[in-house]
Formats: structure tokens, sequence, C-alpha cells
């Protein structure tokens, strides 16, 4: 079996043709003209503006002009995390795999994340059978690294009331509030030195951790693969007089866990076997603590040819320490909503780069505003303590949950009657684009709901089939029961 012999067929056969075009954050050009072209191929109305977000627009069915319109939302760009360090996601495309009840990619993520909410949506502007009133399809750029299309969005690009967010990655579930986020980066200068020629050097090498979404996933205490690779070059400078840090990397994507990290540092030749020792026991550490959560992931030490530059010792031991100490994880959890994380921290990347610099990147999410830049201020004083430039970004706005939307009750109703089951309401800890539209529409009345996902962010992506048809038909009810309403 194959994409191709899914359900709904219409559903799927757009996401296959999307999952063929290339669409990194920020690289959004050619999803963009494959949306102009389905327009234009379908005969829909569509505009573009600034920043590359894109709106399609149909007419109600006939005898439904006077319902309020709909608007459908999803983003174009996807998380690019592979397996294989070689894969091309600026030119290839994405391999998709049928394994039994889920679809997956071969080695890289999927793209379902938001790929899926915009096949849904492009199948619903282009479904003939469906009666709708008034349609609008708004697809955004960069979500995944900064929001950029939903926080420049035009105040003229959308004119209805009503949005449905298709962004969301659990079946039978409905979600009303997600959390804001800001970023918060780390510059640390450091001096350039020959590495010393009587020390041994190693490589450790932190690979096949599950990662996942930093705020989907992040309340699930899996290996955050910077944090244990700073635990054990903090364990040698403990032991150690001197270790010579060569070269440091690890994570990718603000948003995403860090699946894997490697450093090459040095110790003085008469203490090589005691570094062997000493990662015998760490590894004996952490496989205790992780192994029955993370079966994958592998650490790995082995001997390094002695490279030609090392890193100072002071700004070695202040980055080693200020990774160590920096926070991540889970701060604290909803007082308002049950099982929820309320505030959490990423330390999403460390990255040398050219100049005698290393960028440590890192992420803060909370649904209090408040508390989301209280654990950001945290994470400035540490990296600050240990004498790096600390700067945040913008960030974006939470998306505070309204119990009596009309829409809410609507999108409620339409899975019960289809299923016999009542979704559950609830917030999400990811960010959604939906707390940015507040600020340039406030009358917008939104949900978000999706098919279940899983593994969103790193390789492991995969989507459960069965609840694609699920969403698929909720989506077409909410439609449909809209398309009743005279506004």
């Amino acid at each position: 079996m194959t994409i191709k012999d899914l359900k709904p067929a219409r559903v799927f056969e757009i996401f296959d043709e999307i999952t063929k075009v290339p669409r990194p954050s920020k690289k959004e050009e050619r999803i963009r003209q494959y949306l102009l072209d389905f327009a234009a191929k379908h005969n829909i109305a569509v505009k573009t503006d600034a920043v590359g977000n894109v709106v399609m627009s149909v007419p109600a069915t006939p005898g439904h002009e006077q319902a309020p319109t709909l608007i459908l939302q999803g983003h174009m760009d996807m998380v690019c995390e592979s397996n294989d360090k070689n894969f091309d996601f600026d030119n290839s495309p994405i391999t998709t795999v049928v394994d039994g009840e889920w679809l997956r990619a071969e080695g890289t993520t999927l793209g379902a994340d938001n790929g899926i909410g915009m096949a849904a949506s492009l199948a619903a502007l282009s479904d003939k059978d469906l009666v709708h009133g008034p349609l609008e399809a708004l697809f955004t750029v960069d979500e995944e690294t900064g929001m950029t299309g939903a926080n420049n969005i035009g105040p003229d690009m959308i004119g209805g009331n009503i949005l449905l967010n298709l962004d969301s990655e659990d079946d039978a579930e409905i979600f009303i509030g997600c959390a804001g986020g800001v970023d918060t980066t780390a510059e640390f200068d450091y001096d350039r030195s020959m590495a010393p020629t009587d020390f041994h050097y190693f490589k450790i090498d932190i690979a096949n951790a599950l990662g996942g979404h930093s705020g989907g996933d992040i309340h699930l205490g899996r290996i955050n693969a910077n944090k244990m690779l700073a635990r054990f070059l903090f364990r040698l400078l403990r032991k150690f007089d001197e270790v010579s840090l060569c070269e440091i990397d690890g994570g990718n994507l603000r948003n995403a866990i860090p699946r894997a990290a490697h450093a090459v540092f040095g110790v003085h030749t008469s203490r090589k076997e005691d570094v062997r020792i000493e990662f015998n026991n760490f590894l004996a550490d952490v496989e205790g603590e992780y192994r029955a959560i993370e079966p994958t992931f592998k650490v790995e030490l082995e001997s390094a040819d002695r490279p030609e530059f090392a890193v100072d010792s002071a700004t070695t031991r202040r980055l080693i320490e200020a990774l160590y100490c920096a926070p991540h994880g889970v701060v604290s959890m909803s007082r308002d909503m049950e099982g929820i994380v309320e505030t959490s921290t990423n330390l999403a990347s460390v990255k040398m780069l050219a100049g005698n610099k290393i960028l440590v990147t890192t992420s803060q999410r909370s649904s209090v505003e408040s508390r989301k830049w209280d654990i950001a201020y945290q994470v400035e004083a540490v990296f600050t303590l240990a004498g790096a430039h600390v700067t945040h970004g913008d960030g974006y706005p939470g998306w505070a949950p309204n119990i009596n939307s009309p829409i809410m009750h609507i999108a409620s109703d339409a899975y019960e009657e289809l299923y016999g089951i009542k979704p559950k309401v609830t917030a999400i800890h990811a960010g959604l684009e939906c707390g940015l539209f507040l600020t340039k529409y406030p009358h917008l009345d939104m949900v978000s709901f999706g098919p279940t996902l899983r593994g969103v962010h790193s390789p492991s992506e995969k989507m459960h089939i069965p609840a694609v048809d699920r969403f698929w038909g909720q989506l077409c009810r909410i439609i449909e029961k809209v398309a009743d309403i005279k506004a």
C-alpha cells in the first residue's frame, strides 16, 4: 500500500503533491508557487502579501451567501530534520511510507506539520459537492522559525470572523488556547590557540535520541543531547586540571529538543585512560536513567586526531558550566488546566560560528506572559554570569482560552455527531499562530484541531491514517454547520 491508496483520497492526493515540494522555513517560494498554481487550476481567487502569505477564497454555495465567512488556516513551512546529514531539504522530495495505520517518511520529518492542514484546506476549497458559506484559506510563511507570516499579516488579508487553525496533533481534541514563546540566544567570544601537542584527543558523540517538539513533547522527560554533552564535559572539568575543547556542536532548531550533539576535546596524555574510565561510569549512569524511555540513543567515545586549534581554557570552562546549569524542560504546570504544561524552556542548539564565536540558542514557552519572561530572564542571567552576550527575540503572544467560543461548541458538536465521542476541549503548550492573529484581528473566534501526529519535529514523525479520515469528516461537518448560520 502507498499514499495513493489512502482515504480520504482527495486529501491524501494533495498531501502527496505537497510532500514533493521543498518547503523549509524561510524558503517557501516553491510551495507558494504550488498554491498559486492550484488556485489558477481550480479557478480560485488568490492574493499574497508582502511577506509571502497566501489567501484563497471561494464564494458560498448558492443559498448560503448570508453565512459568516469561515477561514481555514495552516502554514506552508516544515521542520527539516533527517537521520541522513546529507539529505537536501532545499531540493529533494519527502519519501512517504505506509506503515500499518501510520504514514511516515523515509528517514526525515514527514511534514504533516502542517502539510496535512494545507491539504485539507485545499481539498475543501476545491470540493464541488461540499456545502459551504463564503470560504477563505490562509497559508502563512515561516511558522516554525519565527511566525513571521502571522506576525506581519496585513490588516486586509482576511475578511472572516471565524478561524479554524488546522495545526494541532491530537484526534478527538479541540484546542482553544496555546502558550506564547520567546527565543533567548547567548554568544560567546573566544580566543583561538594551537591545540596542545602533549594532549590526547577524543570525540564524544551523542546520537539517535528521540528529540521531538519542544512544546508538545517537553513534558516527556526525553534526552536533551546538549545537556547530556555538557554533563559529561563538566564531569571532566571537575576531575582534570585542564580540558582542551576544540569543537562542539549540538541541536539544530529552536523548537526541537536536540537529538544529537558532539564535541572534540583533549586531556593530557597521562590522563587518557582516566577519561575512558570516566566515560564508562557516565554511560552506565545515563543508560540506567534513560534506557526505558529512550531505547535508541547512543553515546560513543573514540580517539580523534589532534585538531589544529582549541578554544581558550577560560571560555571552555565558562561555556561548559553555563550549558550544564542552564535550565531545560518543564518549569511549572498549569494551575488552570490539569495536565497542561504552563512554562518550559528548551536548550536548543550550540554552534561554533565564524569569527571565533559560539552561539547558544534557547526557547522559552508559557501560557502566562509574565512567567514566559521570568524563565527567559533566568536563562539570560545564567549566560550573562558566564560572560556571554545575551539577546531575546521579539517572541509571540499566547492565546487565552475562551470557554464561551461559539465555534468551539460547533466543532465539538460536529465531532460528537459523526463519531459518538465528545472531544476533549483543552489548551496546548506548543505555540500556535492564533495569538498573533488576535493582535491584528481581535474579533476572531477560533479553534485549533487536527489528526493525530507523533514524533513531530523529528525523523520519527508519523501521522495516524484513520485519524486523518475523522479530521476531514469533522472539518466538512463544521463547514456545513457554519453554512447554515445567518450572519
